[in-house]
């Protein structure tokens, strides 16, 4: 990597002339690059290499490059296989363990390109090297935080799951039981008791029908079978126009179907932006559009109704958009809200879609169905 011709000056600049571009490959700070002679041995040495792999030139010309490798791979035989490889492809790219010479570890990027003379005889070897040590503990560090997330997503359902087999099997047969004695009793006492006890009977009917309303939001949604479209197109058509007399209209452009937590924190996402429509949009028509875009999905849940000042927002609504916010930015997204009064309120946010195998293992327990109208429960 040495020549003889000068580099010639023009106006401050040189000419990418065998000096200057040996100039350039010697300066390099944030690439490692050196190279071999045929048998393997470092022949030069530039600023990178030192900065990476902590060798002075001094210190590694003449030494063979297998000194970079740790103990296992040189047992393996792998410096002299890659050469190998590196000659008969024309090429080589390997990511791995690398030592300095402090004896520490580094995740490495190289590629080695065999040189050959005009005469077709091998003359040595290329080799850049880059510290890729920071991207792994980065990429790492995001795996982990994506397992989390879907074992928490995990939970949060089987939870749901609990709670709404607890309120189904306990308080609301319960309650049932209460009101039929209520029943039997205001049929046998005279007035003034039979009004009242009616009136008892049916609180605890109203009581139940909003428990009934609970376990049928805690139910899970059914992304598993059904997936993330069908999901929220049965909850628009069942519980939005069927339950609320709201108009909903739905658009989804996906690439693909997204991983089941991330499909379940969309749902629920949109579950909850739906239920705050229900109780103080005053809305006519809601729209949820869900589209894939930068590796994750963009949703928008948009009403016609009459909007509010930022700063108007009750306490207990407050809640609900907390919870909102939280769940995208738990998945690695964003979360916001606009409202203006007679514009209607719009709910976007953006979650990034988890990469196929992140979770090995299905969500636990059985899959538990609940009609909110009766008083029965079925797995499925």
């Amino acid at each position: 990597m040495t020549g003889n011709s000068p580099a010639v000056d023009r106006g401050g600049l040189l000419e990418p002339t065998e000096t200057a571009f040996t100039l350039l490959v010697t300066s390099v700070v944030d690439y490692g690059i050196f190279m071999l002679d045929p048998e393997g041995r470092v022949s030069s040495w530039n600023a990178g290499a030192q900065r990476i792999k902590g060798y002075r030139a001094t210190d590694i010309i003449g030494k063979h490059f297998s000194v970079f490798y740790p103990p296992e791979d040189i047992a393996a035989r792998k410096p002299h296989l890659e050469l190998e490889a590196a000659i008969a492809d024309g090429r080589l790219e390997d990511e791995g363990w690398r030592i300095r010479k402090d004896g520490s570890r580094f995740w490495a990027n190289v590629v080695i390109t065999p040189l050959f003379g005009e005469t077709g005889e091998l003359r040595g070897f290329g080799k850049v090297t880059r510290d890729m040590t920071e991207r792994r503990a980065a990429e790492q560090a995001l795996t982990e935080r994506r397992r989390l997330f879907t074992h928490m997503v995990q939970a949060q359902e089987l939870e749901r799951r609990r709670i709404a087999w607890d309120v189904h099997d306990d308080s609301i047969q319960a309650m049932v039981a209460v009101g039929m004695r209520l029943q039997l009793l205001a049929d046998r006492v005279g007035e003034p008791y039979a009004r009242e006890l009616s009136q008892l009977d049916a609180s605890v009917r109203e009581a139940v029908g909003r428990l009934r309303n609970l376990t049928f939001r805690l139910q899970p949604p059914g992304i598993d079978r059904h997936g993330l479209v069908e999901s929220l197109s049965q909850h628009l058509n069942e519980v939005v126009a069927g339950s609320w007399d709201l108009k909903p209209s739905l658009e989804h452009n996906l690439a693909k179907e997204p991983a089941p937590e991330t499909a379940v924190t969309i749902f629920r996402i949109v579950q909850e932006a739906l239920l705050n429509v229900h109780k103080h949009a005053r809305a006519r028509t809601v729209r949820v559009s869900v589209n894939t875009q930068d590796q994750g999905l963009l949703v928008q849940v948009a009403d016609d109704g009459s909007g509010q000042p930022a700063g108007a927002r009750k306490l207990h609504e407050h809640f609900g958009l907390m919870e909102m916010r939280e769940r995208a930015e738990t998945a690695g997204g964003w979360w916001t809200l606009r409202s203006e009064p007679g514009a209607g309120t719009t709910v976007e946010f953006w979650v990034p879609d988890l990469p196929t195998g992140v979770l090995d293992e299905p969500l636990p327990g059985a899959h538990l169905s609940f009609d909110s109208r009766t008083d029965t429960q079925e797995p499925t």
